[in-house]
């Protein structure tokens, strides 16, 4: 009784995505929609839920309002790359989107299936978060200070939340990442 009381949890390994393989994934993606949804979560580091609340009057440019974000915060910008924030933009257009209506009107369920979809295409088995833990291993592995990634991609309060995010390291990375830091 006492060993199933105190046995440690044994957690389940996170995918983490290469980013050949999410770009692989998006450029596999025909529905425009389905194809923003991958990559507001794969390169802005949305949360699925986050996504699906956006409003036309709360994308800015390359900076989108979150409006009662997890945090618990009143707001919480995110900020997009411009070839992103330009097929938004242009997707909002196109769907004659009002300013106070969703920019997504799907349901969780039809979200979380285009994902499910998407990584079907490629042979990957995906949830949504899987892509929001791809943006921050593929910033914290291309050199991105963690202060820059956990506040402003993740919107993390604490570095240690983030640092769950991140893959394990392979010998190989890790010997890549000391040969590089010493030549």
């Amino acid at each position: 009784m006492l060993k199933k009381i105190f046995r440690t949890k044994k957690s389940t390994p996170w995918t983490i995505l290469e980013k050949e393989t999410v770009d692989e994934m998006i450029s596999k993606t025909a529905n425009q929609r389905d194809r923003i949804l991958l990559e507001l979560m794969a390169r802005g580091g949305m949360r699925i839920g986050e996504v699906l609340k956006i409003c036309k009057h709360d994308v800015d440019n390359r900076k989108i309002i979150l409006h009662e974000p997890k945090s618990g915060k009143e707001a919480e910008a995110v900020f997009i790359p411009m070839k992103i924030a330009d097929r938004l933009k242009d997707y909002i257009r196109n769907m004659d989107i009002p300013g106070n209506e969703a920019v997504f009107s799907i349901k969780y369920s039809a979200a979380r299936l285009a994902v499910k979809k998407a990584g079907e295409r490629i042979g990957v088995k995906l949830n949504p978060h899987d892509l929001r833990r791809h943006a921050a291993t593929y910033a914290s592995r291309s050199g991105t200070p963690i202060e820059i990634f956990s506040k402003v991609i993740l919107r993390h309060s604490n570095l240690s939340t983030t640092q769950r995010y991140l893959g394990k390291v392979s010998d190989a990375e890790a010997l890549h990442w000391i040969e590089n830091l010493y030549k």
